[in-house]
């Protein structure tokens, strides 16, 4: 039996986005909506919160130091401080419908990020690409909710997590100039089982989605086939990261903004970091090379 632990019970209204920094063997996460960003440090235990003045999305460490974040107000840096230090770029200022959500880096460090409608019934939002020089690429439109995205261990294969349509899509990739296409749908989630929501990819090249509204993460075969299924106790399962000494712990944001009291009562620890021995490798998460 898989041991599932509430390693922060932090009452995130919306947690997300976790990062396992390797280098400082820490984990930094967001809550959106509660304008938080968090550290944790599992080895001594140690939590440490910072209030925000914009709602962060999702936020990276950047080569040199400090971090490239999405946020409310378009693509930041962050200072060490985990404090906003400036908006360089706002690519969908003329939406206030829209905020950025999700991002990660690929291998060679490029910040893919995906905004998202804030009423998540339009397909008003897109995904971005921000090349280590800088430049700002729409690399794909008519987007409802952009999520979780990944890569396959041979760089071969991009995933991005559509949530308003409950699709996680499939590219192939190719590393050397940052682009994606052949876009087929990798795995669908019924309605039963919530929408898919953060993703990663282990060192086998399984995906690890988190489910939202469904209580649980799925790992996925490179077939898009379900492979297993770990059941959580809260039903708001946001996103996920591989962290630990061997990359064989999954830490796991939650969310409790939307539930009721009754529902709260059921699932106290709802908007906790959870962290779950899964004896398996993942990959390490590569830094903003810009």
């Amino acid at each position: 039996m898989i041991d599932i632990e509430c390693v922060w019970p932090a009452e995130a209204l919306l947690g997300e986005a976790p990062y396992w920094h390797a280098e400082e063997e820490a984990v930094y996460w967001v809550d959106i909506d509660g304008r938080k960003v968090f550290r944790y440090d599992p080895c001594s235990g140690r939590r440490h919160v910072v209030e925000q003045d914009h709602e962060v999305g999702c936020l990276v460490p950047r080569k040199g130091g400090g971090f490239i974040a999405g946020i409310d107000a378009g693509l930041a840096w962050i200072n060490s401080d985990l404090m906003v230090a400036d908006v360089f770029a706002s690519p969908e200022k003329d939406n206030p419908r829209t905020r950025f959500n999700d991002g990660k880096c690929d291998r060679r460090g490029r910040f893919w990020v995906a905004s998202a409608d804030r009423n998540e019934t339009e397909a008003i939002a897109a995904l971005y690409v921000v090349d280590v020089s800088g430049e700002i690429t729409k690399v794909m439109s008519d987007v409802i909710v952009g999520n979780g995205m990944g890569w396959s261990p041979d760089n071969r294969t991009m995933y991005f997590t559509e949530t308003g349509r409950g699709t996680i899509h499939a590219f192939d990739y190719d590393i050397e100039t940052g682009t994606i296409g052949n876009q087929q749908v990798f795995a669908t989630v019924p309605e039963a089982k919530g929408y898919p929501d953060g993703l990663t990819v282990d060192a086998d090249g399984f995906v690890w989605s988190a489910h939202w509204s469904g209580w649980r993460v799925t790992r996925y075969t490179p077939d898009g086939l379900i492979d297993q299924e770990i059941l959580l106790p809260v039903p708001c399962v946001t996103s996920l990261t591989f962290g630990g000494d061997s990359l064989d712990r999954l830490f796991i944001t939650t969310a409790r903004i939307g539930l009721n009291d009754q529902q709260l009562k059921e699932a106290p620890l709802s908007g906790g970091l959870f962290a779950v021995d899964v004896g398996i490798q993942g990959i390490s998460e590569t830094e903003f090379a810009g």
